[in-house]
């Protein structure tokens, strides 16, 4: 009975933690300028553009 306890609490401890992580992702992704976003996403289409096609 105690392992399933230790297991039990495990889980939760794993769900806290795993809700730590993306609360913060998230702040920091809502802490960019919508120009720096914009900026960010033209970035990315050119580097997809040069890019090689895969065989």
């Amino acid at each position: 009975m105690k392992l399933w306890k230790v297991l039990g609490l495990a889980g939760v401890v794993g769900v806290a933690a795993t809700g730590a992580v993306v609360a913060r992702a998230e702040r920091k992704r809502q802490a960019y300028t919508p120009d720096e976003i914009r900026e960010r996403l033209h970035a990315r289409i050119a580097e997809v553009e040069t890019a090689e096609p895969v065989k």
